[in-house]
């Protein structure tokens, strides 16, 4: 059976089952099982060429047009790191794919003014026409530090690793990119054309810059671009965890907060810092070295614009998280409303926070057993909580005191996960299938097939499509 009768099928199912009144899972590549328990040198190359295109699948109903959502423009869409766009979805199709770009992309795309906006470990910035894929420019803004120059790491090269932000008003795009011989800065391109607006030294104060990695997501607020660090795979080195904050206008002075361990406690979570709307930072960390003495390894941590600690949280077990390497913060904090955290980590305990106390060691509002161990970022819309687990993908309802199980599917190893209308979607990272899943019973309505991508990969959405990237390509989706 072709992928084009196979996807024909897959409507055609969808529309009987839901005439008949419930959802039923169409057939898929492959299908868990599913429960219902618990700078130096810029370069800007400007580009017309629409030869990235490839034929467009829309037989399946899903027209192409005008579609208004908001942009894209942070990890998650937004501060908050929830991952949802109230857009109604009924329909799903392959749409264009890109050609292959000059490394492989760690950092989840952003969309904003028609463009989709990619960041490679090749130090260069792309972006990408929304409704074709047609390169509309590149700019290359440093060489990438090759793996061979590094103590330890999983990434070769090492380029730009953590998701950029941009700032819609001020047209402008920022991302952290690690150049050789081993600086990262923190460079401002134009969103309409990539020209370089400012480029500015990153690096956290006395910090070995070769033992700490940028893989976090940059997050801009206050007048500041945000950027936090953690180690290397392979925890080699002197390194911590930090974050530093940086004058969005390339002006001079910097603030930074650096994890209080003798050594570790990175702040490495794919999703990075979450931003209340007062302009409060929250992050978490991976383990500290200490099993005697609390070091905020292991923790969430309030800061102030300012960079000044506000509060934090621990886990009641956290020297055992700490000797184990079972970093809390292998998932960046969530804000559920700018009065509640969830956060999770490698060891599948999910807890509910209150952000206005963060309560201190022991100090969660509620706290449970939710998967074997949580990575990334996690979702949220509608009273529920999506987390991307080992396991499989696990959904929770949540009050304002408590979450219990709703639905999961398991069987495969889930990205970070976002959410459109009724529809969560998030990748099969052990077979690269975009999964998509009815967000309020785990019933599977689409899978496509993108084939390998990188470890956290996650969806965007924006112009009436999700966007994914898998090893050096991007992928589009039209929905309707």
């Amino acid at each position: 059976m072709n992928r084009g009768t196979l996807l024909a099928l897959t409507v055609l199912v969808i529309a009987v089952v839901a005439f008949a009144g419930y959802l039923a899972v169409t057939e898929a590549p492959r299908v868990p099982s599913s429960t219902s328990s618990p700078s130096t040198s810029v370069a800007v190359t400007s580009v017309t060429s629409t030869s990235t295109v490839t034929s467009s699948l829309t037989g399946l109903g899903c027209g192409v047009g005008s579609v208004s959502e908001p942009d894209w423009t942070t990890y998650h869409g937004s501060g908050a790191r929830t991952g949802y766009v109230d857009i109604a979805v009924s329909c799903a199709d392959d749409d264009w794919r890109s050609v292959s770009l000059d490394g492989d992309v760690y950092a989840e795309p952003l969309v904003s003014q028609g463009m989709v906006i990619v960041a490679t470990e090749n130090d260069s910035v792309y972006a990408l026409n929304s409704t074709s894929g047609a390169i509309i420019w590149r700019a290359h803004v440093g060489s990438p530090v090759p793996g061979s120059a590094l103590p330890c790491g999983d990434i070769d090269p090492s380029g730009i690793t953590g998701t950029p932000v941009i700032d819609p008003v001020a047209g402008t795009v920022y991302v952290v990119a690690f150049e050789t011989p081993g600086t990262h800065y923190l460079v401002g391109l134009a969103l309409e054309d990539g020209h370089v607006e400012s480029t500015t030294p990153a690096d956290p104060p006395g910090a070995d810059p070769l033992v700490q990695q940028e893989r976090g997501a940059l997050a801009l607020a206050n007048g500041r671009v945000y950027v936090p660090y953690g180690g290397l795979e392979g925890d080699c080195g002197d390194y911590h965890g930090w974050v530093v904050g940086l004058n969005a206008d390339g002006s001079g002075g910097e603030v930074s907060y650096e994890v209080p361990t003798n050594r570790e406690g990175g702040i490495w979570a794919p999703s990075g810092i979450a931003v209340n709307p007062s302009g409060d930072l929250f992050v978490a960390t991976g383990n500290g070295d200490s099993t005697t003495m609390f070091d905020h390894g292991d923790s969430v941590i309030e800061l102030s614009p300012e960079l000044t600690e506000i509060g934090y949280f621990a886990p009641s077990n956290w020297a055992a998280l700490n000797a184990g390497d079972t970093d809390l913060g292998s998932v960046g904090p969530m804000l559920l409303s700018p009065a509640e955290i969830f956060q999770i980590g490698k060891e599948g305990v999910g807890y509910l926070i209150d952000a206005a106390s963060l309560g201190g060691i022991g100090g969660q509002v509620f706290g449970g057993r939710v998967c074997s161990s949580a990575f990334g970022g996690d979702a949220a819309a509608l009273g529920t909580i999506f987390v991307p687990c080992d396991d499989g993908l696990f959904a929770l309802s949540y009050t304002a005191n408590a979450f219990k199980a709703l639905w999961n599917v398991t069987g495969f190893a889930a990205g970070p996960p976002v959410v459109t209308g009724g529809v969560v979607w998030a990748l099969d990272t052990s077979n690269g299938t975009l999964l998509g899943y009815a967000a309020g019973t785990g019933s599977q309505l689409y899978a496509f097939v993108v084939g390998g991508a990188t470890r956290f990969t996650t969806p965007s959405v924006g112009e009436g499509r999700v966007f994914l990237a898998a090893g050096d390509r991007v992928f589009a989706f039209v929905t309707g």
